[in-house]
C-alpha cells in the first residue's frame, strides 16, 4: 500500500507523477497534492500564528508535464482551509522564495512544483517562508498531517501575478549595479535545458543589451528532448561548451530545471563546474569578504582547498553533502560571528549571505556575467579569476550497492572499522577534522591523493570519491580499499573488478 510519508526526499517532496516508465508506478497523484496543499496551510498557520483565512500563498511550477495539474490540485487543498493562493505561472525555485520577501508581494508562504533535474515522469514540491526553505522535520510534519486528510476535489479560486517579471528586474539591477551600466558588446549563450531558465536570456540579459542569439533550449518542454537539465550532466555540459565555441560567445551559462543551480563556460568553451564553480563563486565575492569562510560539501578536492585558503586568503570548511546541510552550517557560523559568506555544493547549489543564503542559480549567474563584462573591457576572460586553481590528474566516483534489508547496519560497520584499518596501513592517514564518512589521504609509492567513503543521503549505497595528483594514483589505492571491503558481507564489489 502506498505511504504518503515515502514522498519525503530530505527537505523536499518528490515522487512519480506520471505513468509511462516501466516498473515505476505513480505515487504522487492529485489527491496527494490536495492533501499536501491543505497540510501546508495548517503547518504555516501554526508557524506564523495566523488564521488560515489570513494566509496568502504563492504557487509556481517549472516546465514538467505534470506541473499544471499538480498546481491546480495543491491550490484546491490550500483553498479548502480558506486561504488565498496566487499563481506565478512558470517560475524558478529562487523566485518563489523571493515572493515571500519582496516588498510588493511578501506572501506568507510559497510552493514550487519541481523535481529539479530528475526524469520527466517525476515531480514534487519545495516550500518556503520568509525564513527560507523548510527543514526535514517540517516536511515530515506536513506529510504526517497530509496522511490524515481525506481530500475532496473542491472548486478553487486564485489570482495571477507577474512575479517573474519583477524577479527579472531585480536580477537586472544586480548586473547594472556591478557593471556600472549595460551589457552592450557581450555575447552570452544561455542553456536552459528546456526548463524554467529561459527567462534569464530573454528578460535579464537581452534587455541589458547582451547578444543572446546563440542561446539554446530556452523553450519550456517537460519532455526535456535535448539533454538532461543538469549542469553536472556530461552531455549537457558538452552541448553548451560546443555551442559557445561555435558561436564565438564570450560566456556560457547553464541552468538546471528550476534554476537553483548553475554553471558556466569560458569564452574558449571550457566548462566551469564542480570544483571550478565553487572556486569561481568564492573568487567573485572574496574581495568583499576578506578572510571569510566558504562552506562546501564533503567531496571537494584538495586543490580547491589550497586555492581558497592560499590564493584567495579565505577559510574553507568542508562539511556534508546536501545543500541544506551546507547552507545551515554557514548560517550557524554566521550566527556565531564568523563571516561564512558562501555555502556551495559542487552540484552548483550556491548560497551567499548577501542573498538570504538562497541557493539561486540566477543570482550566481548575474555575478558571473557582471565579472565577465568587466574583464572583457580589460581583454580578459572569466577563467582568469581561477587560473591558479589546480586540478587532480585523476578523479573517479564509484557507488557500491548494499543489501537493502540491512544497508544501514552494513554501511555503519564498514565506516566504523576504517580508522583502525587506516592506522595499520602504510601510506594512509585520516583527514581531520572530517564531517561526513571517512576521508583518507594517501601517499604510497610516489602516488598521492585522497578518497572519501560515505553513506548516501537517501539510497542503500556507499559512494566512493577518489582523486590522485598523478596518473596511476587511483590504481595504486583501489586494491587496498578492495581488500578491506572484502571483509564485509552485503556489499557489491563488482565496480572494482
Amino acid at each position: 500500500m502506498k505511504n504518503i510519508m515515502d514522498l519525503q526526499n530530505g527537505s523536499d517532496i518528490r515522487g512519480i507523477a506520471l505513468p509511462g516508465v516501466e516498473g515505476e508506478e505513480v505515487n504522487l497523484d492529485r489527491y496527494d497534492a490536495i492533501a499536501i496543499g491543505e497540510a501546508f496551510v495548517y503547518w504555516l498557520a501554526l508557524k506564523l500564528g495566523k488564521s488560515e483565512y489570513d494566509l496568502n500563498i504563492c504557487i509556481g511550477t517549472d516546465s514538467r508535464l505534470s506541473g499544471e495539474d499538480l498546481k491546480k490540485d495543491v491550490m484546491r487543498g490550500i483553498c479548502m482551509l480558506g486561504s488565498r493562493c496566487t499563481d506565478a505561472g512558470l517560475a524558478s525555485t529562487p523566485a518563489m522564495f523571493m515572493s515571500t520577501v519582496m516588498p510588493v508581494y511578501e506572501f506568507d508562504g510559497a510552493i514550487m512544483i519541481t523535481a529539479s533535474h530528475l526524469p520527466w515522469n517525476r515531480n514534487g514540491f519545495k516550500f518556503f517562508t520568509a525564513e527560507g526553505g523548510l527543514e526535514k522535520a517540517d516536511i515530515q510534519a506536513i506529510l504526517k498531517r497530509a496522511s490524515t486528510i481525506y481530500p475532496i476535489a473542491e472548486h478553487y479560486e486564485c489570482e495571477e501575478n507577474e512575479l517573474m517579471d519583477m524577479y527579472a528586474a531585480h536580477l537586472r539591477s544586480i548586473i547594472t549595479r556591478k557593471v556600472g551600466g549595460k551589457l552592450d558588446g557581450m555575447k552570452i549563450t544561455v542553456d536552459a535545458g528546456n526548463g524554467a531558465g529561459g527567462f534569464f536570456a530573454e528578460k535579464v540579459l537581452a534587455p541589458l543589451g547582451a547578444d543572446v542569439s546563440s542561446s539554446q533550449f530556452l523553450e519550456p518542454d517537460g519532455h526535456f528532448p535535448n539533454h538532461v537539465p543538469n549542469p553536472e550532466n556530461p552531455e549537457a555540459m558538452a552541448s553548451i561548451c560546443a555551442r559557445v565555441q561555435e558561436a564565438g560567445a564570450d560566456l556560457g551559462i547553464i541552468f538546471d530545471t528550476d534554476v537553483d543551480r548553475s554553471a558556466a563556460v569560458t569564452g574558449s568553451g571550457q566548462p566551469i563546474s564542480r570544483n571550478a564553480i565553487v572556486a569561481l563563486a568564492a573568487a567573485l565575492e572574496a574581495p568583499n569578504h576578506p578572510g571569510g569562510t566558504v562552506v562546501t560539501d564533503s567531496i571537494t578536492s584538495n586543490e580547491l582547498h589550497t586555492f581558497l585558503e592560499q590564493e584567495l586568503g579565505l577559510k574553507h570548511l568542508r562539511f556534508k553533502r546536501g545543500y541544506r546541510n551546507v547552507i545551515n552550517k554557514a548560517i550557524q557560523l554566521k550566527e556565531e560571528g564568523e563571516d561564512a559568506f558562501l555555502a556551495i555544493e559542487t552540484s552548483g547549489h550556491a548560497a551567499y549571505s548577501d542573498n538570504y543564503y538562497l541557493d539561486d542559480g540566477a543570482y550566481l549567474a548575474c555575478l558571473i556575467v557582471a565579472a565577465a563584462a568587466k574583464l572583457k573591457k580589460e581583454g580578459k576572460d572569466i577563467e582568469t579569476l581561477i587560473d591558479a586553481l589546480g586540478s587532480p590528474a585523476e578523479a573517479k566516483e564509484i557507488r557500491f550497492n548494499l543489501d537493502r534489508e540491512n544497508f544501514v547496519e552494513i554501511g555503519t560497520g564498514i565506516l566504523e572499522g576504517m580508522p583502525d584499518w587506516v592506522a595499520k596501513t602504510t601510506g594512509l592517514s585520516l583527514e581531520e577534522p572530517n564531517h561526513e564518512g571517512v576521508r583518507v589521504n594517501y601517499n604510497r609509492n610516489g602516488h598521492t591523493g585522497w578518497f572519501l567513503l560515505r553513506k548516501s543521503l537517501h539510497d542503500p549505497v556507499l559512494p566512493l570519491n577518489v582523486e590522485a595528483t598523478h596518473e596511476g594514483g587511483i590504481a595504486e589505492v583501489l586494491p587496498l580499499l578492495k581488500a578491506y571491503l572484502e571483509g564485509f558481507e552485503g556489499i557489491d564489489l563488482s565496480p572494482l573488478e
